[in-house]
């Protein structure tokens, strides 16, 4: 069965929703489990923020201690469940670490190459474990799971 585009809007042919619980699409009558996939991909981002540390010469004890430090963005849930969304996800995302990494590898600038290499292994860390982007709705739901 080939997959098609509402199939990958998340919408079955006979047009009820898949929701979140779809683990698997259907290619070619094949079935590749797209848990699967997530966590690959969430290995290959944990080794590329690994490397960029190790490659900028960040101290490996240094970001035992700071791994952590994207976490603080939770404090946003006191402001209330959308704002906690918008600071959790800034502070989780690949785009602004992936950012710094590459503004700090054009300019020569190691400390912005590490504060993104930590951001990318924290993220990184978050994805094999199940953590996801927060949806306003509440801090348990995320894009991989309701956690």
């Amino acid at each position: 069965m080939r997959a098609t585009a509402a199939m990958a809007r998340g919408n079955r042919a006979d047009g009820e929703t898949m929701g979140a619980q779809a683990s698997a699409v259907h290619v070619d009558g094949g079935i590749f489990p797209v848990a699967w996939w997530l966590r690959l991909e969430a290995i290959a981002t944990l080794a590329v923020g690994l490397t960029l540390w190790g490659t900028a010469g960040g101290s490996w004890l240094v970001l035992g201690l700071l791994l952590l430090t994207p976490d603080l963005a939770m404090v946003g849930y006191a402001a209330g469940p959308r704002i906690g969304a918008l600071a959790y996800d800034l502070a989780h995302n690949l785009a602004l670490p992936g950012s710094a990494v590459a503004v700090g590898l054009i300019t020569g600038t190691p400390w912005l190459v590490l504060v993104g290499a930590l951001v990318v292994v924290h993220v990184g860390v978050d994805r094999l474990l199940g953590y996801g982007l927060k949806y306003p709705s509440g801090f348990r739901d995320t894009h991989l799971q309701r956690v």
